[in-house]
């Protein structure tokens, strides 16, 4: 029986499930570098950068192990631009009996794929993602008839069902969660670990040369890209990130701190996302790391959590909620996305370094992108679509599997409560309590009225009143909106008016990641970020 078995740019496992019983004798692997996943968004260029090279890079070692594989460009004669469009192609190059896939990340690719049977008359298997370590049906059956679906709850059924960091039934340690030991400021003056980056290779500068041909209007820097795109890599890539950096991680995971942008953070969710590692063998690894007394507990408990629970959990959760999910809005927020999350030119310190962070990197960490990117756009009522379609764009680790649920549920709560059971929201105290960032700002910090004061300070109030009406009965929020209540009206009419004042100097993108440039409600010779770095 001749098979073709497509494999997409982020199934880059040799044990992918399409492969796993693949005929070297009859079989041929299909891969294509498409335009319309390209462009379906503006992706940053040293995402595309990322997905190409690792993709050539996993052609050319099945290739090696004498795998037929037949890999279709970008800028091959012919390309149809579509996945629908190179199957149709390769199913007449080589008339195949059947087509095996392995389901996709994204909603609206196995929506294509589910059209291909009927479309090309051939069979089309579609086979379960075992990269993970929740299979779609189990969540399902987790979520079934709860009234919320909250991640501790399921992180701890996986923690029982994988037997990680688990002393039978119970938890190692005692507690299931360390997340309050995860919370300490950077000290000043303390070094951090020099990250293990990875100069581009010939095939690397190739793709490099054609993103920046190709895409030149797409957002983001190619000149400091330095991801690992193959398996060896990304494996490199992880044993660093244990030895040196995982033993603080626990500790100093939500710091921030201007002009380090990587800090003790993994830098591995971009190649597990596109296959180059698996969850399994990086939960494993960690694991192994404190069983041999090399890492400490709340270090590897806290970033097992990230990888066996929230990576886990946000994935189901969007199979779960999919396609009506992003049509959501609890919030009703609707103001458009300001020019500064393009070009980084505004006076507000916090949020121009972590701009400037992912226009370099294509990376910014968790706290940054929740607390400080996510925050803003949560306080400032700014439309989800918009946001979310950013996130999207400029992380080398975005798809939309992943960041569809953390960016609309958790940073913007604009699924009502479905995932977090309160908004994220923070004034610019928690900003300074966590980073460096407030000390070289326009803005002052413990300023809470007035041109001068911190936008948050005043945004946060001006959030709560906004939105009263919603999540006034909120027992999480039920502190701040006593603290409301003592305010004096005097009071309440300041904050609206410093927050209308603020929000109505704005000025969205006209089109992006090019459009008229805007900077926030300071004088623009106040600061102002170099948009060249």
């Amino acid at each position: 029986m001749r098979t073709l078995r497509l494999v997409l740019g982020d199934q880059l496992h040799p044990r992918l499930a399409t492969l796993t019983d693949l005929d070297p004798g009859t079989d041929t692997v299909l891969m294509a570098e498409v335009v319309e996943e390209a462009t379906y968004v503006r992706h940053h260029k040293q995402k595309l950068v990322l997905a190409f090279a690792a993709m050539r890079h996993f052609a050319a070692e099945l290739r090696a192990r004498g795998i037929a594989v037949d890999y279709v460009a970008l800028e091959d004669a012919g390309n149809a631009g579509s996945f629908t469009g190179e199957i149709a192609r390769a199913i007449a190059r080589h008339r195949p009996d059947r087509v095996v896939v392995t389901e996709p990340g994204e909603w609206r690719v196995e929506a294509m794929m589910r059209d291909w049977e009927e479309r090309f008359g051939v069979p089309v298997e579609i086979r379960d993602d075992t990269r993970f370590l929740c299979p779609r049906p189990v969540f399902a059956r987790w979520a079934e008839g709860r009234e919320a679906l909250r991640m501790e709850t399921f992180y701890r059924a996986m923690r029982r069902r994988t037997g990680f960091l688990m002393d039978g039934r119970e938890p190692v340690g005692g507690r299931w969660n360390f997340d309050h030991d995860n919370r300490r400021r950077l000290p000043a003056g303390q070094a951090v670990p020099e990250r293990l980056r990875f100069p581009p290779d010939a095939v690397t500068r190739e793709v490099m040369d054609l993103v920046a041909r190709r895409f030149p209007d797409h957002f983001g820097d190619l000149d400091g890209f330095a991801w690992p795109v193959t398996r060896a890599g990304a494996l490199r890539a992880l044993k660093h990130f244990l030895d040196d950096c995982l033993p603080e991680f626990g500790d100093y995971q939500d710091a921030m701190r201007a002009g380090t942008p990587f800090l003790y953070h993994g830098l591995i969710a971009p190649a597990l996302n596109l296959g180059l590692l698996d969850a399994e063998e990086v939960c494993r690894a960690a694991e192994e790391r404190w069983r041999d007394g090399a890492a400490p507990l709340n270090a590897v408990e806290g970033f097992i959590r990230q990888i066996l629970g929230w990576r886990e959990y946000v994935r189901g959760l969007y199979w779960a909620l999919m396609p009506d999910y992003p049509e959501t809005n609890a919030l009703g927020a609707t103001r458009d996305l300001p020019w500064f999350y393009w070009s980084g030119e505004t006076a507000m310190a916090c949020l121009a370094e972590c701009v400037r962070d992912t226009r370099i990197h294509a990376h910014a960490h968790h706290i940054q992108r929740l607390m400080v990117l996510g925050n803003f756009a949560l306080l400032a009522g700014l439309a989800p679509a918009q946001v979310e379609e950013w996130f999207l764009v400029v992380y080398a680790d975005a798809y939309e599997w992943v960041e569809l649920p953390n960016v609309h549920g958790m940073a913007l709560w604009a699924d009502g409560g479905l995932l977090g059971s309160k908004p994220y929201a923070a004034s610019g105290a928690y900003i300074d309590r966590m980073s460096d960032y407030c000390r070289g700002c326009a803005y002052d910090v413990k300023a809470k009225a007035g041109a001068a004061a911190c936008p948050f300070n005043y945004l946060y109030w001006n959030f709560l009143i906004e939105n009263e009406e919603r999540l006034r009965g909120n027992p999480r929020l039920a502190m701040p909106y006593r603290t409301l209540d003592r305010m004096a009206p005097a009071r309440r009419d300041a904050i609206v008016s410093d927050a209308t004042r603020f929000l109505d100097s704005l000025t969205a993108s006209e089109g992006h990641p090019g459009g008229e440039r805007a900077v926030d409600a300071r004088a623009p010779d106040l600061f102002l970020v170099d948009p060249a770095g």
